[in-house]
């Protein structure tokens, strides 16, 4: 009777949530921004893109023409390109060939390739994409000669891609792995530059770390962790190569409190616990700032994340099996179903 009546209770706040979104309004912007259609068009001879164009031709390529960007007025190169002189940068997530092969077959059934990829120069003038590597692996397997490009100067959006990869929505471990990656290519690149003056290539301060942990252990679960690391991990004003060494060392320990995790999770299954929901209760009750409340711009973590996991790994060790309760089980189903 319990269950039925948190099963209502969550399809209740399903339903009130899918209902406040419905009703949300999308607001106009309180003014006009951009450029005006005459500010838009560029000449092929402009000094602002004749790098750009030069390094189109030696690639074998072919400029079809050029644009200030009506948002921000950066100029963009329209192009054609060997599909051999593109690659994409090499801290992008993992090729999915099963996601490869869908798009190469809507690519052909379309007869048509609408959405070029963004290009930028990358190390030793290659031409990277950030943002285009399942279109143009589908493009290779379609056997195109050309691809058509958007080339930009600004080498720095080779490092924007959680904001511009579109074509395949990221989960919690292509996040993560991007930005880890992305980490280590700067750190090269920069070794004077701290890590905080990257937040915005690396979005959240977690998927720093998890990244680590998920190059460490490819089928870590950490949806389980990523609420208790949102509250303590923060950017470093350090630099970045000093902040990676020192996140290597809290990846183990989140790997050795996931290692406890799991020893608590096959005792209750012993005693007879089934639930899906038994890691996230575990590591709730572990969870040495599960009641602070986030408050917007924050800052500042209530715990520093060093001292978080210590005390995190101190109740793993002394958690109690004997406490855990069926009722509890249902609690943290009813959130779980809540969230989704």
């Amino acid at each position: 009777m319990a269950t039925a009546k948190n099963k209502s209770k969550a399809s209740r706040t399903r339903k009130s949530a899918t209902t406040k979104r419905a009703r949300a309004k999308l607001a106009p912007g309180a003014s006009v921004r951009g450029l005006d259609a005459a500010d838009v068009l560029i000449a092929m001879d402009h000094a602002e893109i004749a790098d750009v164009v030069a390094l189109i031709k030696s690639a074998g390529g072919a400029p079809i023409g050029a644009y200030r960007d009506p948002l921000g007025g950066r100029p963009l190169v329209l192009a054609a390109l060997p599909l051999s002189a593109v690659q994409p940068t090499p801290f992008q997530r993992d090729l999915s060939p099963t996601h490869t092969k869908r798009l190469a077959a809507s690519i052909d059934e379309t007869a048509a390739f609408l959405d070029p990829l963004i290009v930028v120069r990358g190390e030793d003038g290659r031409l990277w994409t950030p943002n285009g590597r399942h279109r143009l692996a589908a493009s290779k397997v379609l056997g195109l000669k050309q691809i058509t490009v958007l080339i930009s100067p600004d080498e720095t959006l080779a490092y924007r891609i959680l904001a511009l990869n579109t074509e395949k929505a990221h989960n919690l471990r292509d996040r993560s792995l991007e930005v880890i990656r992305m980490a280590r290519s700067l750190a090269k690149r920069h070794p004077a530059a701290k890590e905080a003056a990257y937040a915005a290539e690396f979005d959240s301060a977690e998927l720093l770390t998890l990244g680590i942990v998920y190059e460490k252990s490819s089928r870590f679960a950490a949806g389980a962790y990523s609420s208790f690391l949102r509250k303590v991990d923060r950017f470093s004003e350090r630099t970045l190569g000093a902040s990676l060494r020192e996140r290597e060392g809290f990846a183990s320990r989140l790997l050795e409190i996931e290692a406890q995790t799991k020893r608590i999770i096959q005792t209750l299954q012993k005693r007879g616990f089934k639930s899906p929901y038994l890691r996230n209760y575990i590591v709730a009750r572990i969870n040495p700032v599960r009641f602070h409340k986030m408050k917007k711009g924050d800052s500042k973590p209530p715990v520093p994340i060093a001292q978080a996991l210590t005390r995190m790994a101190a109740a793993a060790k002394k958690f109690n099996v004997e406490s855990v309760s069926n009722k509890d089980l249902a609690w943290v189903a009813v959130g779980a179903s809540a969230q989704e």
